[in-house]
């Protein structure tokens, strides 16, 4: 799972960020191309509690602006569903990422099961 945003933070470091206003979001742009469309989302981005989801996604609205409105049916109707959900602010996954950034956590152990010796024989 790609995440931006979270490059330097620890878990805790994460966890109080979100109790203060942080959350995990995605876009989405919409492509067309007369009777193909495509809706797809985008990386997902780590907004802090001061930054504004607006401006991320700006983009990818841009995008689905001037290129997704070129579609029979699909385009037509997905366009204004990415940029309602886009200008919003994005789709808030914040559950989601937590769940698994809290799977993927290694157990607190010694150091001697962390990194077992190697067998020579």
């Amino acid at each position: 799972m790609m995440i931006r945003g979270i490059e330097h933070l620890t878990l805790p470091e994460i966890e109080r960020e979100i109790e203060s206003g942080g959350r995990f979001v995605y876009y989405e742009y919409c492509l067309s191309l007369l009777v193909v469309s495509t809706r797809r989302p985008s990386v997902i981005y780590f907004l802090r509690g001061d930054d504004w989801g607006l401006v991320r996604g700006l983009p990818y609205s841009l995008l689905s602006f001037c290129c997704g409105w070129w579609g029979l049916l699909w385009g037509v109707v997905w366009t204004p569903l990415t940029l309602f959900n886009n200008l919003c602010g994005g789709c808030d996954v914040t559950p989601e990422v937590l769940a698994w950034l809290h799977s993927r956590e290694p157990e607190d152990e010694g150091p001697e099961t962390r990194n077992p010796p190697c067998d020579a024989s």
